[in-house]
């Protein structure tokens, strides 16, 4: 990957909560130069449909976005997504569909209804005791990503699972229906190859960011400005202004941006080992994890 092949980054800290504007969706963009990382919007309550329409229509041109969400769910240690179901998909882009298909109804971006779809939420370890018979105990299934993400001491945990401060369940599945309507207008990576021109959309994972710009094991949450002027000037970041506490969203974002800009031109990145074409295809990736 050139060094110039990207003119902006940004880093997006998603959300999968019910309700029209979430205050965990934080946008932040910084250039190719190490002038510091700044929140688009930073006052703004976004929702899920603001985000999309910021992608397709507002978006800086040659910008790699990273998204901190799964864009796919786990397929090869069990042959399937939904193992048991016949309408379980055969690659992402059908997954994306049928998420949509489900969901036509739900505003927002929700994806209340493929959580609760019969079939479907066997699958998921839901709240109150409701997790679904095929969700096995443990951390849940893993996709070849997150065994990824394991192997370099990180903690990920399944896109099945719902339940927790940590799960990115319920980001994800929202996700996966910004990513069906995104589809044939940004190439998402890895599932569309690199056509080496304009932007770019892929997945990350936040902490990844943090543990790579030094920020120690037990604590990805960057919570106050000095914390996180120090993450961006490990990674060679100017700083962002203001001194005391900032909301860990808005600091997530900042800090993937400016990783970002560091990691897209590490070309074993974009190359991992068990990232085959059918992996691409199927499960997608965690940029980053190698």
């Amino acid at each position: 990957m050139s060094e110039n092949r990207f003119r902006h980054f940004a880093g997006i800290d998603w959300s999968g909560a019910i309700g029209e504007r979430q205050k965990g969706i934080r946008v932040a963009l910084c250039s190719d130069s190490n002038t510091g990382p700044v929140l688009v919007r930073p006052d703004h309550i976004w929702s899920r449909q603001e985000v999309l329409d910021w992608l397709m229509n507002e978006l800086p041109t040659d910008t790699l976005v990273g998204l901190d969400l799964g864009t796919a769910l786990p397929f090869f240690d069990r042959s399937a997504y939904f193992p048991g179901w016949p309408q379980t998909p055969s690659d992402a882009r059908a997954l994306w569909a049928l998420v949509e298909q489900i969901c036509a109804d739900d505003p927002h971006l929700c994806a209340t209804s493929f959580v609760d779809h019969l079939d479907a939420a066997r699958h998921f370890r839901r709240h109150g005791g409701r997790s679904g018979d095929l969700f096995p105990s443990g951390r849940g299934r893993w996709r070849l990503a997150e065994h990824a993400q394991a192997a370099l001491g990180l903690n990920p945990v399944s896109n099945l699972n719902l339940v927790g401060a940590a799960q990115v369940g319920k980001s994800s599945l929202t996700g996966m229906r910004m990513l069906h309507r995104l589809s044939g207008h940004l190439p998402i990576w890895p599932f569309d190859p690199d056509p080496g021109h304009g932007s770019l959309v892929l997945e990350i994972y936040t902490t990844l960011a943090a543990r790579e710009a030094g920020v120690g094991r037990g604590r990805s949450k960057l919570r106050d400005v000095a914390a996180l002027n120090d993450a961006l000037a490990s990674l060679g970041s100017a700083a962002v202004p203001g001194a005391g506490p900032i909301d860990d969203h808005s600091s997530d974002a900042l800090l993937t941006a400016a990783w970002l800009r560091v990691a897209a031109s590490r070309t074993e990145l974009w190359h991992p080992p068990a990232l085959t074409s059918q992996v691409a295809r199927i499960e997608g990736w965690t940029f980053g994890a190698r």
